[in-house]
């Protein structure tokens, strides 16, 4: 269990996945896919297309290979080096699955039943309604971390609670199973996005910005023509005051699109209101327009190119290949542990 030597050190390990459930937003993009691309250069991570999640509802099997391929696509179109960091979809490593019946099999069903988003989607749509996937998926999310012997696992807030029944598993399985002192999984830590990574809704600034938003105009889709963005930031919430300053307290659209213009442009939000001190909303919503296109179409021809070359699939099949190799041996420890074969293995 030791983690990546790089440039004479140590280097910890991460893992983050997304789900292929649409194309992400920009809010996406500035909250983890831009993070994953800072990352690599520090740490060793795996970045995985979390596929099996998906289809904890139902999904139209053409529509749902067409959104993991175009979301491993993203993933290198906004700057991830296969070089620097694995790539891979998630069904194609089965010790996924494999894991997540063992740690199902030591986790309660009261701590399943505990988790937030259960509860709500059951609440909401009625036990029998929902599939029990729904309930047994944290495990799946236990072991996509645990079989890379993650270090670090960052998550926005909404998924600390899915990172504290991961810490709490491991140290139920390492003190059952582990001998001699000897840990037999690693405990992540937990790294939540950095403050101002949290984008809004453009037509609502008090909600988080989503692909699932039935107003089409409150998000920023990173495949969206310049066109379509120009229109949809014209159009964003702002207030009555016509002062540019960021305030998220009592001016929470126009601190949202300063924040997103930051993130655009790499200048902090002090700087980008200090430029636009004394001028109006319609320049400003103009020139973060621009900024927004000249940030995204490089990353949508990049994802062009690579959907119609054999360079993606070639990159999805080294990284599942250098994935099953880790992910492997972890497995084996785990039913070495709770004795599962004939005899142990290495």
């Amino acid at each position: 269990m030791t983690n990546s030597d790089k440039g004479g050190y140590l280097m910890k390990t991460i893992f983050s996945g997304i789900q292929p459930s649409g194309i992400p937003t920009i809010g996406n993009y500035i909250g983890a896919l831009k993070q994953f691309v800072d990352l690599q250069n520090d740490y060793h991570c795996y970045f995985c297309i979390v596929d099996e999640h998906a289809i904890t509802v139902p999904q139209d099997p053409q529509k749902l290979r067409q959104k993991i391929k175009g979301l491993a696509a993203l993933y290198l179109a906004v700057g991830i080096d296969p070089k620097k960091a694995i790539i891979f979809i998630q069904s194609e490593v089965s010790a996924h699955a494999e894991a997540a019946w063992i740690v199902q099999c030591n986790t309660s069903l009261g701590d399943l039943e505990r988790m937030t988003q259960f509860k709500d989607k059951s609440q909401k749509n009625g036990r029998t309604s929902v599939s029990s996937g729904l309930l047994t998926y944290p495990p799946l999310m236990v072991a996509d971390i645990i079989l890379y012997n993650s270090d670090l696992v960052p998550v926005g807030e909404d998924q600390k609670q899915h990172l504290e029944l991961t810490r709490d598993f491991v140290e139920r399985f390492n003190y059952r199973y582990g001998q001699a002192n000897q840990e037999i999984l690693v405990k992540p830590a937990v790294q939540i996005s950095k403050h101002g990574s949290r984008i809004m809704s453009l037509q609502d600034p008090t909600k988080k910005m989503s692909k699932s938003d039935t107003n089409s105009k409150g998000y920023i889709s990173m495949l969206d023509e310049p066109a379509l963005i120009r229109k949809k930031i014209k159009s964003a919430v702002t207030d009555s005051t016509g002062v540019i300053e960021y305030n998220p307290a009592e001016k929470p659209g126009i601190s949202n699109l300063i924040t997103i213009f930051s993130a655009a442009t790499g200048q902090t939000v002090d700087e980008i209101a200090t430029l636009y001190q004394g001028k109006g909303y319609g320049e400003f919503k103009t020139d973060l327009a621009e900024a927004v296109v000249a940030l995204l179409e490089p990353i949508q021809i990049r994802y062009k190119e690579l959907l119609q070359s054999e360079e993606l699939d070639l990159i999805l099949d080294n990284g599942a290949q250098a994935a099953r190799e880790v992910a492997n041996k972890t497995l084996q420890r785990m039913k070495n542990a709770v004795g599962l074969g004939r005899k142990a293995r290495r």
